[in-house]
């Protein structure tokens, strides 16, 4: 599993959250995702504006562990849509 270190570098700096999706660009909901781990990818170019605001290497930014993270579920929703169960 790849973790992006998003809040150490954040804290390093001295700088917010709020701070780094406006001087990136980047919405705070893809910040937030790749904070969480929620994120499937990451773009270079995403990466590049990261690396440029935190003025770090990427290698500051990633690491990799061969811990998995836990397997995605899909929840199952069921609606009557106002229909009975019973027909």
């Amino acid at each position: 599993m790849i973790s992006i270190h998003i809040d150490r570098l954040l804290e390093a700096h001295t700088r917010t959250f709020y701070w780094l999706a406006k001087e990136t660009g980047i919405s705070h909901t893809t910040l937030w995702r790749l904070k969480k781990d929620k994120a499937l990818g990451i773009n270079f170019i995403t990466l590049e504006k990261l690396c440029e605001a935190l003025k770090c290497q990427p290698g500051d930014l990633l690491s990799f562990t061969n811990h998995k993270k836990p397997a995605r579920t899909k929840s199952l929703r069921t609606h009557a849509r106002g229909r009975s169960a019973s027909k």
